[in-house]
C-alpha cells in the first residue's frame, strides 16, 4: 500500500490543561509506561505505514525526547520514517497574515508542504485523545474497495460518557455513504461519531486545502466533509472494538481506571500481531516487601511498594512507604509517597513528593491532582 500517516500532538491539549501545560496530547502518560502517541504510531506501523509526520504546536520537547530517532517504533529510516513538524508562523498561499494554527484544518494548511512532497496515494490522519489498537489495513483496504476520496473511522458512544464537546456525529446510509457531518449534541444527533482517524485521498486533500484557504474555511469536518456530501466519495468505517476517549482529567482518570478491566487491557494491548510499541527504558524489577500488600493493580517496574496499593496504575518508579495505604490511584513516573500516607482518587504528575502522614483525597468524578514535581 501506498501510505503516509500523519498525526495531530497539540488537537485537543486544552481538554486536560492539568497535563498539557508541561507536554503535548501526544506524550501524556497513560498506562504505566506509554505515551498516547504510542497509540496511533503504533496502529500506523502495524499496518505497514512506515512515513509518518508529527504535527507539532507547542510543549513538543517532551514528544521529542519520548520519540528520538523512531528506532523503537521501526521509524529510524532512511526514506521516509518519522518526521516532527513544526508549525510554521507564515502564510499559507492565498492568504494573508502569519499566526499559528487553532484547528485541524489549519494545521493541515500549515504541513501543505510535507503533503505536497509525499508520493504516497493515500494519508492517514490521527488524533491522540482517542486510544484503540485498531488496524488501519482494513480500514485503508475498505476506502480503496468504496473508490472513496475520505473514509472515516466511527464508533458508537458509550453510554457512560460524558466528556462529549467538539465530538462530530456522523450519519451514513446502508452501504456506509455519509449522508450528514455535525457537531455532535447530546439527545439529538447521531450516537455514532468520528473516531478523528482518516483515511484520504492525498490529491483529494490537497484540492480541499487549497479550497478551504480561499474561501477562509477552518473546520476539517463542517468545512471540508460536509460541505462535501454529495459531491465527494465520502464513506465511513464503523469500528466496534475498544477504544477509549480521554476529554478531561476526569475522562482520563476513569480510563486509567479501565485498564483494571482484563478485557479491556486485553482488548488495547493483547491483540495478536498488533502490539502497542513504547520507548524502551532498562528498569529493575519491581520490588514487593514483605508488608506490602497489592491488590487489582497495573503496576511498571522499577517501583518499590513497602505499604498498600489497591485499584491503582502506578508508573516506573513509584515509591509506595511504610503504612502508607492508596486506593483508586493514577501515580506517574517516580512519584515518591512517604510512610504513614492515605491517598484516594488522586492522580500525581511526574516526579510529585507526598510527605509522611499525609491524607489525600478526591473522588472518581473529581480526583485530586497534584502537579509535576510538587510536594505536598
Amino acid at each position: 500500500m501506498s501510505v503516509a500517516g500523519l498525526i495531530f500532538s497539540n488537537i485537543h491539549d486544552s481538554a486536560i490543561p492539568e497535563l498539557t501545560t508541561v507536554r503535548t496530547m501526544a506524550s501524556v502518560p497513560f498506562g504505566c509506561r506509554y505515551r498516547l502517541i504510542d497509540f496511533p504510531l503504533s496502529n500506523m506501523v502495524n499496518s505497514g505505514i512506515t512515513k509518518i509526520g508529527i504535527v507539532a504546536h507547542d510543549n513538543y520537547q517532551s514528544l521529542m525526547d519520548h520519540i528520538g530517532t523512531g528506532k523503537d517504533w521501526d521509524l529510524a529510516r532512511r526514506s521516509g520514517g518519522i518526521k516532527i513538524l513544526p508549525p510554521f508562523i507564515t502564510a499559507y498561499e492565498g492568504t494573508s497574515g502569519s499566526k499559528l494554527y487553532t484547528t485541524r484544518l489549519e494545521a493541515l494548511m500549515g504541513v501543505t508542504n510535507f503533503i505536497d512532497r509525499c508520493n504516497e496515494e493515500y494519508l492517514v490522519l490521527s488524533d491522540c485523545d482517542g486510544i484503540c489498537n485498531i488496524d488501519l489495513s482494513e480500514v485503508i483496504d475498505a476506502h480503496i474497495a468504496n473508490n472513496a476520496d475520505l473514509t472515516v473511522v466511527t464508533r458508537m458512544l458509550n453510554p457512560e460518557e460524558a466528556d462529549l464537546k467538539d465530538m462530530t456525529s456522523i450519519t451514513a446510509d446502508e452501504n456506509n455513504v455519509i449522508t450528514d457531518a455535525s457537531a455532535y449534541i447530546k439527545g439529538i444527533s447521531s450516537n455514532e461519531v468520528s473516531t478523528n482517524i482518516v483515511v484520504v485521498n492525498r490529491m483529494f486533500l490537497l484540492g480541499a486545502l487549497r479550497d478551504a484557504a480561499a474561501h477562509g474555511y477552518k473546520h476539517f469536518f463542517k468545512d471540508i466533509v460536509a460541505r462535501r456530501i454529495g459531491r465527494a466519495r465520502l464513506y465511513r468505517y464503523m469500528y466496534e472494538k475498544t477504544y477509549i476517549h480521554i476529554g478531561s482529567l476526569e475522562s482520563y482518570f476513569a480510563s486509567s481506571m479501565k485498564l483494571l478491566d482484563p478485557e479491556v487491557r486485553g482488548g488495547l494491548f493483547e491483540v495478536e500481531n498488533m502490539p502497542i510499541y513504547t520507548k524502551l527504558r532498562n528498569s529493575a524489577p519491581t520490588r514487593y516487601a514483605a508488608d506490602a500488600k497489592v491488590v487489582n493493580s497495573y503496576v511498571a517496574d522499577g517501583c518499590i511498594i513497602e505499604g498498600t496499593v489497591e485499584n491503582c496504575i502506578l508508573f516506573r518508579g513509584v515509591r509506595i512507604g511504610k503504612g502508607t495505604v492508596v486506593k483508586n490511584c493514577v501515580l506517574l513516573q517516580d512519584t515518591f509517597t512517604g510512610n504513614n500516607v492515605t491517598l484516594n482518587c488522586v492522580i500525581t504528575d511526574k516526579n510529585a513528593v507526598i510527605c509522611d502522614g499525609r491524607m489525600l483525597s478526591g473522588h472518581s468524578t473529581m480526583p485530586f491532582f497534584i502537579p509535576k514535581g510538587a510536594m505536598v
